[in-house]
């Protein structure tokens, strides 16, 4: 937790002075654009208010006790507040992993929050039965290409593409492909309580008919 004793914290967490003009704009959009208070900002980062508001003017010094929780807040790596230019490159580099024969491509660069992955089944799947496993989080899968067997709860569902599916990974879930041609999926997946995914509007209820 940054504390704030009205000084100047000059140093080696000190960031160069050629970007105080640039951090400080940068700042204020991320918090503006979450739609974030600086007083909420305040609460959940330990920064008094008003060195919240001077990092944003330019008045402060940015060091990187202060960066550090508000790189954390805002989930952006902390290269993003202090280096890149507001019109660096977009582009995500995905590096493939490939974990028991499929092909991961992460799509998102940034630590914590929502983490996007295309991943590419060959046909098949491995010996043995498939294992449900639990754990915390939110996933949103959408099928690309080729058919996913989906194991969740008491439910055994084949997803064919173009079609969704979006679970609590606390519940008893499996995927994979045992069928005969490749399959591409794309996966979002977040911790518990963030959920970003597409939900159909619910369609009204309907009235069963009176008894005759």
């Amino acid at each position: 937790m940054a504390n704030d004793g009205g000084r100047e914290q000059d140093g080696a967490g000190a960031a160069p002075d050629e970007v105080l003009t640039t951090v400080g704009p940068r700042l204020r959009a991320l918090r503006q654009q979450r739609s974030v208070t600086l007083a909420q900002l305040s609460q959940a980062t330990g920064i008094s208010v008003s060195t919240l508001s001077r990092l944003e003017s330019g008045g402060r010094r940015p060091t990187l006790e202060l960066l550090l929780p508000l790189a954390r807040f805002h989930r952006v790596p902390l290269d993003d507040l202090v280096g890149a230019p507001a019109t660096g490159d977009p582009r995500v580099h995905p590096r493939p992993m490939v974990r028991g024969g499929v092909t991961i491509l992460p799509l998102t660069r940034r630590p914590g929050g929502v983490q996007a992955y295309k991943m590419i089944y060959p046909p098949g799947v491995r010996a043995g039965e498939p294992t449900p496993q639990v754990h915390e989080g939110y996933e949103w899968l959408y099928v690309l290409s080729g058919r996913v067997r989906l194991l969740l709860g008491g439910h055994d569902l084949t997803l064919e593409a173009g079609e969704v599916a979006e679970f609590d990974t606390r519940t008893p879930h499996w995927f994979g492909n045992p069928f005969d041609t490749p399959l591409e999926i794309l996966s979002l997946f977040g911790p518990q309580g963030e959920r970003l995914h597409v939900r159909a509007r619910p369609s009204p209820a309907r009235r069963d008919p009176d008894p005759a």
